[in-house]
């Protein structure tokens, strides 16, 4: 049975490409039976690495909904979110999260996450990518500032 949600996505993907606007990759935020945002891979064309369609509609949906939380929504992306959106995921307490292709599909395709996914499980000092922590005490002073603010916002 076909989801027109995700058949929404898809088709949205499927634009974005034929545009030569992004990568093959598009989402939408929906609540109940209302789509709050959508949003394609601009990455190329906004040159900017985090333009992952994921990301990009979960920010519209927040403005829309002037909410950082997404409690109530779900996702509907084209394929298997990456460790980044995934993170984004879980900051936004979306409930569910639908997905049309997988993470092998996206490599087979030029997409390949699984040496991010590889890194993050290794400690920090163990990661290709030098990890050097530098004035943690002076740093600290920041959270102390943040657990004493009477302004603050939990999230």
């Amino acid at each position: 049975m076909a989801d027109p949600f995700m058949q929404q996505a898809i088709e949205l993907a499927l634009q974005n490409v034929r545009a030569g606007e992004g990568g093959p990759f598009s989402a939408l935020v929906v609540r109940g039976d209302t789509v709050i945002a959508e949003g394609s891979n601009r990455v190329t064309t906004s040159y900017d690495p985090t333009a992952h369609a994921e990301i990009i509609a979960i920010r519209k949906a927040c403005d829309e909904l002037g909410v950082y939380h997404l409690d109530g929504c779900d996702l509907y992306t084209t394929c298997e979110p990456c460790p980044m959106c995934m993170g984004a995921i879980y900051w936004a307490h979306l409930d569910r999260v639908f997905y049309a292709s997988t993470r092998e599909d996206a490599a087979a395709a030029g997409f390949d996450d699984a040496y991010i996914y590889e890194e993050l499980r290794k400690p920090p000092r163990a990661r290709s990518m030098p990890m050097i922590q530098s004035m943690r005490d002076e740093g600290y002073q920041v959270f102390e500032a943040w657990m004493e603010s009477d302004t603050k916002v939990p999230y």
